[in-house]
């Protein structure tokens, strides 16, 4: 039976921008979104902002 310490270490958490059309949006590796914004630097701020909890 394998021990909870042999369990895979979760992908490291990382924030990215993405843009659709006139929007930007915050994501996460772990799969977290932030609202979609016209504003690119709202967006970069929403990333900067996210911990990851």
């Amino acid at each position: 039976m394998p021990h909870q310490d042999d369990a895979p270490e979760p992908p490291p958490h990382l924030t990215t921008t993405t843009e659709q059309g006139p929007f930007c949006t915050a994501r996460c590796t772990w799969g977290w979104r932030g609202p979609a914004r016209r504003a690119r630097s709202l967006a970069r701020q929403d990333a900067e902002n996210h911990t990851g909890e």
